[in-house]
């Protein structure tokens, strides 16, 4: 099923794809922009996950350099039977994570420094299990994917924008091409935004039958959405296509790139992460049921460096 919604996805994209080159060169730019998207899908499924995390500032670490993420990461893919995933540390002051690459044997898992010195060890264990789920879902391939042709789609109606589309395009016009070059983008972001959506609460729960703490991941999740939208992402916000990557929207919501939301909303997933610790008899007490209405970003805890 997974192979199948990647081949879905990547047809769809591939097909605003070519729409785009058709209205900007006619026939001839369709059939580029075909070439453009068959060459950029086949390099988009070996090295994406290497882009996405370049684009985020992700540099990878060991279990020196990050003792404690290292080791959680470690224990967590022992239980979810998954090879251990590389592992990516991004000098950020946000509180955020994600998880990238092709299948589980060519996997990695990024966390901020934000996320390290403002969550506690059973939070951080959450986040990095809810980022194994997404691994051993196969989530990762299609998300990594959609991130990088989204971007393709978004650069090249900036590029019709600039030349005016094709102007011997008497079936659509130039009212039509500058409509659709509006659109296509928009598109590619509500198939962001449904993909993500429907995977971050099926992560959620498989993340917490790893850690086996889905009240922990709850209080990671209302603690990293307090501070998501006061501490700017700055690389999340020049590569607005990555933000579904993420476990929180890293965007500010500042500009237009977060019209539409990749995230379901946080307080929906606390509610279900509750629901999940009640089935799992780990019932909430009042004060440790994280509300999210009204919370700011939480201070920094003091800690070394990654660990």
């Amino acid at each position: 099923m997974n192979y199948l919604k990647t081949a879905i996805l990547l047809a769809g994209m591939t097909a605003l794809f070519m729409g785009i080159g058709a209205l900007i060169g006619g026939q001839q730019g369709m059939l580029i922009a075909l070439v453009i998207a068959a060459g950029m899908n086949l390099f988009s499924y070996w090295n994406s996950d290497k882009m996405v995390l370049s684009m985020n500032g992700a540099q990878e670490v060991d279990e020196r350099a990050a003792p404690e993420l290292f080791q959680i990461v470690r224990e967590l893919s022992q239980r979810a039977g998954l090879p251990m995933p590389k592992v990516y540390l991004m000098d950020n002051p946000q509180p955020n994570a994600f998880a990238t690459g092709r299948n589980p044997e060519n996997a990695a898992v990024a966390a901020t420094t934000g996320l390290l010195q403002m969550l506690n060890r059973d939070e951080i264990a959450g986040v990095m299990a809810h980022e194994l789920a997404h691994v051993k879902n196969h989530d990762t391939l299609t998300m990594t994917i959609t991130a990088t042709l989204a971007g393709a789609i978004s650069m090249l109606t900036n590029f019709g924008m600039m030349f005016g589309g094709n102007r011997n395009n008497n079936g659509v016009g130039m009212i039509g091409t500058i409509a659709m070059m509006i659109l296509a983008p928009l598109a590619a972001m509500v198939v962001q935004m449904a993909i993500s959506r429907t995977r971050e609460y099926a992560a959620d729960r498989m993340g917490s039958e790893i850690s086996g703490k889905p009240l922990a991941l709850a209080s990671a999740l209302n603690k990293i959405a307090g501070a998501a939208h006061a501490i700017p992402n700055e690389a999340a916000e020049a590569n607005p296509a990555t933000a579904h990557l993420f476990i929180i929207n890293p965007l500010s919501g500042e500009r237009m790139d977060n019209l539409f939301s990749t995230h379901p909303a946080t307080e929906n997933r606390i509610a279900e992460l509750q629901k999940i610790a009640a089935e799992m008899g780990a019932m909430p007490s009042a004060s440790s049921m994280p509300r999210v209405s009204g919370v700011t970003g939480p201070k920094a805890r003091p800690r070394g460096p990654w660990g």
